[in-house]
């Protein structure tokens, strides 16, 4: 009889942490090492919510809390939605986790099924199939390219949905690719979900804050009210407050889903920190004056980046609409023989070589399911971002 679980044999582990623990171990032995492969801000937590946390250690909020939230997280979370979303939930369909992923991880175990198709487009974070497999699911996807911007077209959603399928996750702004959907494109998307009522909708909208220059943001079920039933919308404080290691998600959704939701979590984690949820409702219900600073930033390096990049051999950067992470191909790389003698022959080879020869971490882009291309996170300062990118363009002049 074996002893590890058959489910881990479906599953790998991340290969952005793994690329972050890389680095972190080079840098240890006494390497030159720029790791651009965290998906985490490099700004601090703003003051107003430290001190939301530091007040409630203080009154002694330190105690258990209910599963799915502090009552004024929850009322937080309606108000944000309705704020901004122009959704309309009260505080029982919403629910508060340890991060987005255990959000997403107990939608997939409240409702898959062995046999269950999830519709993933490509390129995708890299723990959206490997939560399914883990639940008995079976991840389909669906690949965009590079000159659609990678954003996926209504007629190969379309095609992919059978009638096994019970979820459609979308991304939008994307992890790994910034790609972000306008209002028409989402409609003729959303027009598709309509012609497939047994699909349900799984929308993480952790980037939302995170969009340039004139684009305007907005999710599945804003632009088709008829989706409300079936959709799950997941946020989060990670990214636009930088609270990544606060660890706090949060998602609305149907009733039934949100209590089948709670009841794993209760039997799993209980209730994400109390400190922690104190100072989310901060996030949610005090200024937002410093998310379009840390936008005007985030555009900077976006565009430092990307002019940069395409200015390197063999390297094509599209500029994405948001996030903080840009997706160049290295196609034009692929059969060159770098530096050390070894011939690139994948985009895995790509970033092994890279990292060798110039101490540069970035994510190979098959473990986003689409390639070659290569993630860089963009989430560090011009400074660092611009001596990393003369390393890449050093490596690639390299490269014979």
């Amino acid at each position: 009889m074996a002893f590890l679980a058959d489910a881990l044999s479906r599953v790998k582990p991340s290969a952005t942490i793994a690329v972050s623990q890389k680095a972190r171990d080079l840098k240890a032995k006494g390497r030159d090492v720029i790791g651009l492969g965290a998906g985490e801000p490099d700004f601090d937590t703003p003051d107003n919510i430290k001190k939301a946390a530091i007040d409630a250690i203080n009154r002694g909020e330190t105690k258990y809390t209910p599963v799915a939230g502090i009552p004024e997280l929850r009322e937080a979370i309606v108000k944000k939605f309705k704020r901004e979303n122009n959704l309309d939930y009260t505080p029982a369909q919403t629910i508060v986790g340890t991060g987005g992923k255990q959000i997403l991880f107990n939608a997939f175990m409240a409702t898959m099924n062995a046999g269950d198709e999830v519709v993933i487009p490509t390129p995708y974070w890299v723990s959206y199939p490997e939560m399914v497999s883990l639940c008995g699911g079976t991840p389909v996807f669906v690949a965009t390219t590079q000159e659609n911007k990678f954003k996926l077209k209504p007629e190969d959603l379309d095609r992919a949905i059978t009638p096994k399928t019970k979820w459609f996750v979308f991304n939008s702004p994307s992890n790994p690719s910034g790609a972000a959907y306008t209002h028409e494109e989402l409609k003729a998307l959303t027009d598709v979900l309509l012609k497939h009522p047994h699909v349900w909708i799984l929308t993480d909208d952790m980037y939302e804050h995170l969009t340039y220059g004139d684009f305007k943001f907005a999710t599945p079920v804003e632009v088709e009210p008829k989706l409300y039933d079936r959709t799950l919308t997941m946020n989060g404080v990670s990214k636009a407050y930088a609270m990544t290691g606060w660890r706090i998600g949060y998602a609305a959704g149907p009733l039934n889903l949100i209590k089948a939701m709670d009841m794993i979590q209760g039997q799993q984690t209980s209730g994400a920190c109390s400190i922690a949820q104190w100072a989310a409702v901060e996030a949610l219900n005090g200024t937002q004056d410093f998310i379009p600073e840390n936008k005007k930033i985030f555009e900077a390096r976006r565009d430092l980046v990307v002019s940069m990049l395409n200015q390197a051999k063999g390297i094509e950067c599209p500029s994405p609409e948001g996030a903080f992470y840009v997706y160049p191909s290295c196609k034009g790389l692929i059969g060159k023989t770098a530096p050390s003698g070894k011939v690139i022959e994948t985009d895995e080879d790509f970033v092994s070589e890279l990292l060798e020869a110039e101490g540069v971490a970035v994510v190979h882009g098959s473990a986003f399911g689409l390639g070659p291309n290569f993630r860089i996170s963009y989430a560090t300062s011009e400074a660092l971002l611009e001596e990393a990118c003369k390393r890449i363009q050093r490596f690639c002049a390299a490269c014979k």
